[in-house]
């Protein structure tokens, strides 16, 4: 296990604490404040924040297989960690050659419901380590209810308002666009009410800000109808707390590295991929091999939460004690 001083364990905690604040308002402030109209394209910079949070993020999961055990872990659970990227890779490149494209659009709308739960289930995570981080537990269990709930709903609205993800399917319900809405707000209430139920002690500002901010994650989906207002704020905000949580742990002393090549290795994998990912992420439009190429890439990107999932699940006996050993600072408050 990695021995991190009490002063420098302080530092790093609330380095991540201010990162992953800064990156969850920020992202919706900047993208918001940025966002072009609902049929303009939009400016040079949002597409590169867009490409960092996006592509870049997903390709740095590659980074953990440099990790050696991490690589024994995922031996150990090949058809986790091998078997299900590889088989969903192949599954979007088959696809996309199968579907038409019109129908192809009904496809992207499964994806992003899975990704959008993705990003859920990290802000769950991330309010979990809040509160471990703060000595003030992990999230109670109507906390953890009323945020899913409200991720949900988010994640309905946006199915029933594929417009917003700048997808055509020629359906409209949007009745289901207002109850999702109504869903949302009593989940928000319920949370709040969840939290503001704890003793004091159990309250500090951290999580309360953390808990929070993953609470109405969502909320930009009911407010905007302009698609970067409403869903690109989600998509940075997600990629900027992976990207803090990820370089901290790349950062952390380690045997059989330096913390500059760990590093040097967490930039290289993220950026050459995502540049990959990025390229591939525009071939929707072309032919049959363009399209297949796509396929992969959402095939690429749905293995990044498969793989995710699996890293990142601290009630399994590795992830918890590679991460305690990364960033003991975050899940021991002592």
């Amino acid at each position: 296990m990695t021995v991190v001083d009490v002063p420098r364990g302080r530092a790093l905690r609330r380095t991540w604490l201010v990162a992953t604040l800064v990156c969850t308002v920020g992202a919706f402030g900047v993208t918001i404040a940025a966002a072009p109209g609902a049929s303009a394209s939009p400016t040079r910079s949002l597409q590169w924040l867009l490409f960092v949070a996006s592509s870049v993020h997903v390709a740095a999961t590659g980074w953990f297989f440099t990790v050696p055990e991490v690589r024994s872990h995922a031996r150990r659970h090949l058809r986790r960690y091998v078997v299900a990227p590889v088989g969903l890779v192949v599954v979007g490149a088959v696809s996309a050659l199968l579907v038409s494209p019109e129908r192809f659009n009904w496809v992207l709308l499964g994806f992003f419901a899975w990704q959008f739960f993705h990003f859920q289930k990290q802000n769950l995570g991330m309010a979990a380590l809040a509160g471990v981080s703060a000595g003030a537990g992990s999230v109670t269990a109507l906390e953890r209810r009323a945020l899913m709930v409200a991720g949900c709903a988010g994640i309905a609205a946006l199915l029933v308002h594929p417009e917003l993800l700048q997808l055509t399917v020629g359906v409209h319900v949007f009745w289901l666009f207002f109850l999702a809405a109504l869903v949302f707000v009593v989940a928000v209430l319920v949370g709040v009410g969840a939290m503001l139920r704890r003793p004091v002690a159990k309250r500090p500002w951290t999580y309360c800000a953390v808990y929070l901010c993953s609470l109405v994650f969502f909320s930009p989906v009911f407010v905007f109808t302009s698609p970067y207002a409403a869903v690109a704020g989600l998509v940075v905000a997600h990629g900027g707390q992976y990207l803090v949580i990820v370089g901290l742990v790349a950062a952390a002393d380690r045997a059989d590295r330096s913390r500059a090549i760990s590093l040097g290795l967490l930039v290289n994998i993220a950026l050459v991929g995502g540049l990959a990912l990025n390229v591939a992420s525009h071939l929707h439009g072309g032919g049959l091999p363009a399209r297949a190429v796509f396929g992969a890439y959402l095939g690429a990107v749905m293995a990044h939460f498969v793989v995710d999932a699996g890293l990142w699940r601290l009630r399994d006996e590795f992830p918890r004690s590679f991460l305690r050993s990364a960033v003991p600072y975050l899940l021991d408050p002592r």
